[in-house]
């Protein structure tokens, strides 16, 4: 099971097999290439299964003779040569529809939300559905025998193949219903909410099933206590460009403990590592060389580009574009740009309730081996609101929503320190959007939610 390293209990795959698995979740031709697969040995088995008692068995069930094809092999030939040219002409047009959202969703949304729709699963399976008839009909076809007494028609096959074709024609019904709505703001806004939701979900019921296995003691005590025999950590440099997406810390736990050293993480996962800079921190330092750095560097995974697979910031970095988008001059849609405050106030919510924990990694004495930034409700929130409260200065409905949303979180905050982090928040936004405020009215709502920010806090 893949579990999160923000939660602290790590990986129970490599990392290198853990960016290989995001990447094909998020491939057009991973799951459409299983079920053609699937589809393909289907209409071998089928076929044998003719050839063995098809028809000696169709002959002894009545009620089969008014549902299955009973047709010659010519008629058998047309049929599969109708759905197969059918299908891969409608996988045309599904591809082309695709595409089609792809560019509405890039111009309008943003290109990083392009990732949302690429791992839509409705998207990959109908392709996958179309892909597979095709092929399922296309080796069936290529099974018929025209000639004499050598004549063989596989009928539970081409039966099979013509309620394959219907299935396709539901599917294709669907599909077009599912485009439509998929390619609206709201719904697009809700997926990446959702996605960002299971991250902060994962990362409080890991916080509860794994509190008992962290130790005590915090992390600068850990490392003092490693590095007191040279004073100095060593250095383990990062070995590409890229931005982080996978930290394996049972693999980097398992290490520490084999060399008896506590290895502290410079990056969290999804920020942009740069060659040659220091990745991992070693105590004591005189513990690293070729074969620790050899080691240590597989438990990374890199990337092009950020992934939520254990980057719970990045989810709400997409809200936070599709908001900014929205406010641009270009677009003025303050309509969608509040809709991503109200989903950002249910996240930010829901963190500023729990109880985040370390995800530093511990070993079985409960001394902490392993060293990891985490994610923290302050800066959270701040990445949230910081770059829509400067593009929302012109927008007082944006700025006011903006300020109702925080004092819903300010509510549901269980620690001061997360109750400060709004309150500070809270004034910066009613500062900068008074000043460009002409209405009395106007200035006085924003003040009143101030007020009400304010009270939730003390």
């Amino acid at each position: 099971m893949i579990e999160s390293v923000a939660g602290g209990k790590g990986f129970a795959m490599n990392a290198t097999l853990l960016k290989l698995w995001e990447r094909l979740q998020s491939s057009f031709w991973f799951l459409p290439s299983l079920m053609a697969l699937g589809s393909g040995l289907l209409a071998i088995a089928l076929v044998m299964l003719d050839e063995a008692w098809g028809n000696a068995w169709l002959a002894t069930q009545p009620w089969a003779r008014g549902w299955m094809y009973g047709g010659d092999a010519d008629g058998a030939s047309d049929v599969l040569g109708i759905i197969a040219g059918s299908m891969i002409a409608i996988a045309g047009v599904v591809f082309s529809m695709t595409l089609v959202a792809l560019s509405l969703a890039s111009s309008q949304f943003g290109p990083r939300l392009l990732r949302n729709f690429m791992r839509d699963r409705v998207n990959q399976a109908v392709l996958g559905t179309f892909i597979a008839t095709f092929l399922y009909s296309l080796l069936v076809l290529r099974s018929i025998r025209h000639v004499g007494d050598a004549a063989f028609v596989p009928h539970i096959a081409v039966s099979v193949s013509v309620m394959f074709a219907l299935l396709s024609l539901g599917v294709f019904i669907y599909f077009i219903h599912h485009v439509a709505v998929s390619i609206q703001g709201n719904e697009i806004v809700a997926r990446v909410a959702s996605e960002l939701m299971d991250c902060i979900d994962s990362l409080a019921v890991d916080e509860r099933s794994s509190s008992d296995s962290r130790g005590h003691g915090g992390r600068e005590a850990c490392a003092a206590g490693q590095a007191g025999s040279d004073g100095e950590p060593g250095q383990i440099l990062c070995h590409t460009d890229g931005y982080l997406q996978i930290i394996d810390s049972d693999t980097l736990l398992a290490l520490a403990v084999r060399t008896d050293t506590v290895l502290e993480v410079v990056c969290r996962a999804g920020h942009y590592a740069i060659r040659d800079t220091p990745i991992v921190r070693v105590w004591p330092s005189d513990a690293v060389d070729s074969a620790l750095e050899r080691e240590v560097r597989e438990a990374f995974a890199f990337g092009n580009q950020r992934t939520s697979a254990q980057d719970m910031e990045f989810p709400l970095d997409q809200l936070v574009e599709v908001a900014v988008r929205a406010l641009s001059p270009g677009i003025n849609d303050p309509f969608t740009a509040i809709n991503c405050v109200d989903r950002l106030g249910s996240a930010l919510a829901r963190l500023a309730a729990i109880e985040l924990a370390s995800p530093d990694r511990c070993d079985e004495s409960g001394v902490r081996r392993v060293l990891i930034p985490a994610f923290r409700f302050p800066a959270m929130l701040d990445a949230a609101c910081n770059p829509i409260r400067q593009c929302a200065q012109s927008s007082a409905p944006v700025s006011i929503r903006l300020l109702e949303v925080l004092q819903v979180i300010a509510a549901a905050a269980s620690t001061e320190k997360n109750r400060r982090a709004v309150g500070r928040q809270a004034r910066m936004i009613a500062h900068g959007v008074c000043d460009g405020l002409l209405e009395e009215n106007d200035r006085s709502a924003v003040e009143e939610r101030l007020q009400a920010v304010l009270g939730a806090v003390a």
